[in-house]
Protein backbone atom coordinates (compact mmCIF):
# COMPACT_ATOMS: atom_id res chain seq x y z
CA UNK A 1 0.00 0.00 0.00
CA UNK A 2 2.72 2.54 0.85
CA UNK A 3 4.85 1.67 -2.47
CA UNK A 4 1.41 2.23 -4.07
CA UNK A 5 0.70 5.40 -2.36
CA UNK A 6 4.00 6.84 -2.84
CA UNK A 7 3.52 6.05 -7.02
CA UNK A 8 0.46 8.14 -7.08
CA UNK A 9 2.45 11.49 -5.80
CA UNK A 10 4.65 10.86 -8.01
CA UNK A 11 2.70 11.26 -10.44
CA UNK A 12 1.39 14.62 -9.19
CA UNK A 13 4.84 15.80 -9.21
CA UNK A 14 5.67 14.67 -12.73
CA UNK A 15 2.72 16.60 -13.86
CA UNK A 16 4.57 19.81 -12.41
CA UNK A 17 7.49 18.61 -14.35
CA UNK A 18 6.40 17.38 -17.60
CA UNK A 19 5.44 21.36 -18.73
CA UNK A 20 9.05 22.03 -18.36
CA UNK A 21 10.14 19.31 -20.50
CA UNK A 22 8.66 20.26 -23.31
CA UNK A 23 8.57 23.50 -23.24
CA UNK A 24 10.50 25.98 -25.35
CA UNK A 25 12.75 28.84 -23.67
CA UNK A 26 12.07 32.19 -24.63
CA UNK A 27 15.33 32.12 -25.77
CA UNK A 28 17.22 29.41 -27.41
CA UNK A 29 19.69 27.38 -25.08
CA UNK A 30 23.24 28.27 -25.05
CA UNK A 31 26.21 26.27 -26.38
CA UNK A 32 27.52 23.53 -23.89
CA UNK A 33 30.00 25.60 -21.25
CA UNK A 34 28.56 28.68 -21.81
CA UNK A 35 25.79 30.72 -19.36
CA UNK A 36 23.08 32.05 -20.38
CA UNK A 37 23.17 35.78 -21.63
CA UNK A 38 20.62 38.53 -19.90
CA UNK A 39 19.79 41.39 -22.48
CA UNK A 40 23.01 43.62 -21.56
CA UNK A 41 25.10 40.59 -22.67
CA UNK A 42 26.04 39.12 -19.36
CA UNK A 43 25.47 35.88 -17.89
CA UNK A 44 22.51 35.31 -16.13
CA UNK A 45 23.02 36.19 -12.34
CA UNK A 46 21.15 32.82 -12.02
CA UNK A 47 23.66 30.58 -13.75
CA UNK A 48 25.33 27.44 -11.97
CA UNK A 49 29.09 27.30 -12.00
CA UNK A 50 30.54 24.41 -11.39
CA UNK A 51 33.56 22.67 -9.95
CA UNK A 52 33.85 19.16 -10.47
CA UNK A 53 33.63 17.14 -7.06
CA UNK A 54 31.29 19.92 -5.31
CA UNK A 55 29.42 18.15 -2.22
CA UNK A 56 25.60 19.12 -1.47
CA UNK A 57 23.35 17.92 0.77
CA UNK A 58 19.82 18.78 1.24
CA UNK A 59 17.19 17.86 3.81
CA UNK A 60 13.25 17.57 2.30
CA UNK A 61 10.39 17.20 4.13
CA UNK A 62 6.71 17.15 1.84
CA UNK A 63 2.78 16.27 2.80
CA UNK A 64 0.43 15.51 0.35
CA UNK A 65 -3.17 16.05 1.55
CA UNK A 66 -5.70 14.02 -0.78
CA UNK A 67 -9.09 12.98 -0.50
CA UNK A 68 -8.51 9.73 1.61
CA UNK A 69 -5.75 11.65 3.98
CA UNK A 70 -2.68 13.10 4.40
CA UNK A 71 0.70 11.46 3.67
CA UNK A 72 4.07 12.84 4.86
CA UNK A 73 7.65 12.30 4.42
CA UNK A 74 11.58 12.76 5.00
CA UNK A 75 15.15 11.91 2.89
CA UNK A 76 18.12 13.25 2.59
CA UNK A 77 19.99 13.51 -0.71
CA UNK A 78 23.64 14.19 -0.81
CA UNK A 79 25.49 15.42 -4.39
CA UNK A 80 28.87 15.12 -5.86
CA UNK A 81 29.28 17.24 -9.14
CA UNK A 82 31.17 15.42 -11.76
CA UNK A 83 31.58 15.77 -16.14
CA UNK A 84 29.70 13.45 -18.16
CA UNK A 85 31.48 12.01 -21.27
CA UNK A 86 30.74 14.93 -23.50
CA UNK A 87 32.25 17.53 -20.84
CA UNK A 88 28.60 18.99 -18.76
CA UNK A 89 28.68 19.12 -15.73
CA UNK A 90 26.15 16.45 -13.19
CA UNK A 91 24.95 16.61 -9.46
CA UNK A 92 25.09 12.85 -8.69
CA UNK A 93 22.63 12.41 -5.94
CA UNK A 94 22.00 9.41 -3.72
CA UNK A 95 18.90 9.29 -0.99
CA UNK A 96 19.12 8.26 2.64
CA UNK A 97 17.56 8.51 5.82
CA UNK A 98 13.91 8.44 4.45
CA UNK A 99 11.10 8.10 6.48
CA UNK A 100 7.06 7.31 6.13
CA UNK A 101 4.52 9.31 8.09
CA UNK A 102 7.11 9.53 10.79
CA UNK A 103 8.31 5.39 10.40
CA UNK A 104 11.61 4.80 8.91
CA UNK A 105 11.83 3.14 5.80
CA UNK A 106 14.87 0.62 5.30
CA UNK A 107 15.53 0.51 1.88
CA UNK A 108 16.74 -2.64 0.18
CA UNK A 109 20.72 -2.67 -0.99
CA UNK A 110 19.41 -2.33 -5.00
CA UNK A 111 17.34 0.90 -3.40
CA UNK A 112 20.90 2.37 -2.03
CA UNK A 113 22.22 1.84 -5.31
CA UNK A 114 20.43 4.45 -7.36
CA UNK A 115 21.59 7.53 -8.27
CA UNK A 116 19.79 10.79 -9.40
CA UNK A 117 21.68 12.33 -11.97
CA UNK A 118 20.63 16.16 -12.51
CA UNK A 119 21.76 19.12 -13.98
CA UNK A 120 21.48 23.01 -14.35
CA UNK A 121 23.73 23.53 -17.25
CA UNK A 122 21.50 25.21 -19.57
CA UNK A 123 22.59 22.33 -22.67
CA UNK A 124 20.83 20.01 -20.55
CA UNK A 125 17.06 19.87 -21.02
CA UNK A 126 15.85 18.32 -17.17
CA UNK A 127 14.45 14.37 -17.70
CA UNK A 128 13.24 11.94 -15.35
CA UNK A 129 15.08 8.58 -14.60
CA UNK A 130 13.92 6.00 -15.73
CA UNK A 131 10.79 4.97 -12.35
CA UNK A 132 10.39 1.54 -13.97
CA UNK A 133 14.09 0.88 -12.20
CA UNK A 134 13.62 3.08 -8.84
CA UNK A 135 11.79 2.01 -6.04
CA UNK A 136 9.01 3.22 -5.50
CA UNK A 137 9.72 5.02 -2.30
CA UNK A 138 12.52 6.64 -3.48
CA UNK A 139 10.17 8.30 -6.90
CA UNK A 140 8.28 10.94 -5.20
CA UNK A 141 11.36 12.54 -3.26
CA UNK A 142 13.37 11.86 -6.62
CA UNK A 143 10.23 13.69 -8.71
CA UNK A 144 10.32 16.25 -5.93
CA UNK A 145 13.37 17.38 -6.70
CA UNK A 146 13.51 17.28 -10.17
CA UNK A 147 10.91 19.72 -9.86
CA UNK A 148 12.56 22.29 -8.13
CA UNK A 149 15.36 21.88 -10.45
CA UNK A 150 13.30 22.08 -13.52
CA UNK A 151 11.75 25.62 -12.30
CA UNK A 152 15.48 27.14 -12.11
CA UNK A 153 16.43 25.69 -15.07
CA UNK A 154 13.96 27.51 -16.92
CA UNK A 155 14.21 30.51 -15.00
CA UNK A 156 18.23 30.38 -15.70
CA UNK A 157 17.07 30.57 -19.51
CA UNK A 158 15.62 33.60 -19.08
CA UNK A 159 17.32 36.65 -20.66
CA UNK A 160 15.26 39.46 -19.23
CA UNK A 161 15.97 37.89 -15.32
CA UNK A 162 18.80 40.12 -14.55
CA UNK A 163 18.07 42.58 -11.73
CA UNK A 164 15.41 42.63 -8.68
CA UNK A 165 11.90 42.75 -9.89
CA UNK A 166 13.04 41.45 -13.47
CA UNK A 167 9.69 38.96 -14.65
CA UNK A 168 8.84 37.09 -17.57
CA UNK A 169 5.84 34.62 -18.55
CA UNK A 170 6.64 31.92 -20.70
CA UNK A 171 3.47 31.01 -22.48
CA UNK A 172 2.96 26.61 -22.84
CA UNK A 173 0.07 25.68 -22.26
CA UNK A 174 0.25 22.67 -24.33
CA UNK A 175 -1.17 19.41 -22.23
CA UNK A 176 0.72 16.85 -20.39
CA UNK A 177 -0.25 13.59 -19.99
CA UNK A 178 0.36 10.63 -16.92
CA UNK A 179 -2.48 8.71 -17.80
CA UNK A 180 -1.00 4.81 -17.88
CA UNK A 181 -3.81 3.57 -20.09
CA UNK A 182 -4.30 0.69 -17.43
CA UNK A 183 -5.38 2.59 -13.87
CA UNK A 184 -5.19 5.96 -14.65
CA UNK A 185 -7.49 6.95 -18.00
CA UNK A 186 -6.95 10.15 -18.45
CA UNK A 187 -4.65 12.19 -16.76
CA UNK A 188 -3.34 16.30 -17.95
CA UNK A 189 -2.49 19.51 -17.03
CA UNK A 190 -1.79 22.47 -18.84
CA UNK A 191 0.23 25.36 -17.39
CA UNK A 192 2.01 28.50 -18.27
CA UNK A 193 4.94 29.83 -16.11
CA UNK A 194 4.70 33.32 -14.51
CA UNK A 195 8.67 34.23 -12.96
CA UNK A 196 9.96 36.90 -11.09
CA UNK A 197 13.25 37.19 -9.86
CA UNK A 198 12.57 38.60 -6.82
CA UNK A 199 15.35 39.87 -5.21
CA UNK A 200 19.48 40.04 -5.65
CA UNK A 201 21.15 40.42 -2.32
CA UNK A 202 24.60 41.14 -2.96
CA UNK A 203 25.36 41.24 0.91
CA UNK A 204 23.88 37.42 1.55
CA UNK A 205 25.45 36.59 -2.03
CA UNK A 206 21.75 35.01 -2.90
CA UNK A 207 19.08 35.21 -5.07
CA UNK A 208 15.50 34.84 -4.38
CA UNK A 209 13.35 33.43 -7.76
CA UNK A 210 9.30 32.99 -7.73
CA UNK A 211 8.30 30.62 -10.24
CA UNK A 212 4.16 30.61 -10.37
CA UNK A 213 2.91 27.74 -12.48
CA UNK A 214 -0.52 29.71 -13.71
CA UNK A 215 -3.58 28.66 -15.63
CA UNK A 216 -3.30 29.54 -19.30
CA UNK A 217 -5.59 31.74 -21.09
CA UNK A 218 -7.39 28.73 -23.07
CA UNK A 219 -6.22 25.25 -21.09
CA UNK A 220 -5.49 22.55 -24.00
CA UNK A 221 -6.87 19.17 -21.83
CA UNK A 222 -9.08 17.36 -22.99
CA UNK A 223 -12.50 16.81 -21.54
CA UNK A 224 -14.36 13.93 -21.61
CA UNK A 225 -17.78 14.85 -21.31
CA UNK A 226 -20.10 17.88 -20.86
CA UNK A 227 -19.83 17.89 -16.91
CA UNK A 228 -16.41 18.67 -16.62
CA UNK A 229 -16.59 21.67 -18.63
CA UNK A 230 -18.59 24.40 -15.44
CA UNK A 231 -15.15 26.47 -13.99
CA UNK A 232 -14.50 24.50 -11.07
CA UNK A 233 -12.74 27.79 -9.48
CA UNK A 234 -12.19 31.58 -10.56
CA UNK A 235 -10.53 30.18 -13.71
CA UNK A 236 -10.89 27.56 -16.55
CA UNK A 237 -10.46 24.36 -15.27
CA UNK A 238 -6.94 23.21 -16.15
CA UNK A 239 -6.61 19.83 -14.61
CA UNK A 240 -8.64 16.04 -15.22
CA UNK A 241 -8.16 12.69 -14.24
CA UNK A 242 -10.42 9.55 -14.84
CA UNK A 243 -9.04 6.38 -13.14
CA UNK A 244 -10.43 2.84 -12.43
CA UNK A 245 -11.35 2.40 -8.47
CA UNK A 246 -11.06 -0.82 -6.74
CA UNK A 247 -14.70 -1.80 -6.93
CA UNK A 248 -14.90 -1.39 -10.96
CA UNK A 249 -16.46 2.21 -11.21
CA UNK A 250 -14.73 5.27 -12.56
CA UNK A 251 -13.35 8.73 -10.38
CA UNK A 252 -13.77 11.47 -12.73
CA UNK A 253 -12.15 14.58 -11.58
CA UNK A 254 -11.81 18.24 -13.16
CA UNK A 255 -9.91 21.13 -11.13
CA UNK A 256 -7.76 24.10 -11.06
CA UNK A 257 -4.67 23.72 -10.51
CA UNK A 258 -1.98 27.12 -9.58
CA UNK A 259 0.60 26.86 -7.57
CA UNK A 260 4.29 28.76 -6.95
CA UNK A 261 7.63 27.12 -6.18
CA UNK A 262 9.85 29.97 -4.27
CA UNK A 263 13.87 29.42 -4.52
CA UNK A 264 17.04 30.70 -2.91
CA UNK A 265 20.44 30.10 -4.80
CA UNK A 266 23.77 31.05 -4.05
CA UNK A 267 25.18 34.06 -5.91
CA UNK A 268 28.95 33.18 -7.84
CA UNK A 269 27.90 29.38 -7.81
CA UNK A 270 24.35 29.25 -8.30
CA UNK A 271 23.14 25.93 -6.12
CA UNK A 272 19.73 25.80 -4.19
CA UNK A 273 20.09 26.69 -0.75
CA UNK A 274 16.66 26.59 -0.02
CA UNK A 275 12.86 25.79 -2.03
CA UNK A 276 9.43 25.70 -0.89
CA UNK A 277 6.73 24.37 -3.11
CA UNK A 278 2.98 24.73 -2.38
CA UNK A 279 0.64 22.77 -5.24
CA UNK A 280 -3.29 23.26 -4.70
CA UNK A 281 -5.81 21.74 -7.34
CA UNK A 282 -9.44 22.04 -6.57
CA UNK A 283 -11.22 19.57 -7.64
CA UNK A 284 -14.90 18.81 -7.99
CA UNK A 285 -15.30 14.89 -8.31
CA UNK A 286 -18.03 12.08 -9.22
CA UNK A 287 -17.82 8.45 -8.47
CA UNK A 288 -19.43 6.47 -12.35
CA UNK A 289 -20.63 3.33 -13.31
CA UNK A 290 -19.96 3.58 -16.78
CA UNK A 291 -16.46 4.63 -18.63
CA UNK A 292 -18.43 7.59 -20.46
CA UNK A 293 -19.00 8.62 -17.10
CA UNK A 294 -22.45 9.31 -17.55
CA UNK A 295 -24.26 7.43 -15.42
CA UNK A 296 -22.77 9.33 -11.92
CA UNK A 297 -22.61 9.85 -8.29
CA UNK A 298 -23.73 13.66 -6.19
CA UNK A 299 -20.40 15.49 -6.82
CA UNK A 300 -17.83 16.12 -4.56
CA UNK A 301 -15.54 19.14 -3.57
CA UNK A 302 -12.16 18.43 -2.05
CA UNK A 303 -8.57 19.57 -2.32
CA UNK A 304 -5.55 18.02 -3.18
CA UNK A 305 -2.40 19.82 -1.95
CA UNK A 306 1.46 19.23 -2.06
CA UNK A 307 3.77 21.05 0.19
CA UNK A 308 7.41 20.67 -0.12
CA UNK A 309 10.16 22.56 1.43
CA UNK A 310 14.12 21.77 0.65
CA UNK A 311 16.83 22.60 2.95
CA UNK A 312 20.61 22.73 2.32
CA UNK A 313 22.64 20.76 5.11
CA UNK A 314 26.31 21.60 6.02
Amino acid sequence: MRSFLFFILALVVLVVIAGVFGITSSRPCAQAGTAPRNGSGNPSPLARHYEEGERLRYHMKASNQGRSGTIRYEADASGLTRKDAAGHYLEEFRWSDLSFNGQTVALPSEASGFRQLLSLDPSIRPSPPDFSHVNPMLIAPSADLLSFYADLWLAIQQPTLARSGDHVYVKHGRPASWADGMRTLVGEDSIDFDLTLVELNREKKTAKVLVRHVVPERPAIHVPTGWMEAPVGVSRNNWVEVSKTEKGKYLAEIGQEAFSVEMITSLGHGEIVSATMDNPVLVLARECRDQALTESSSPEHYQIRRQIELASLP
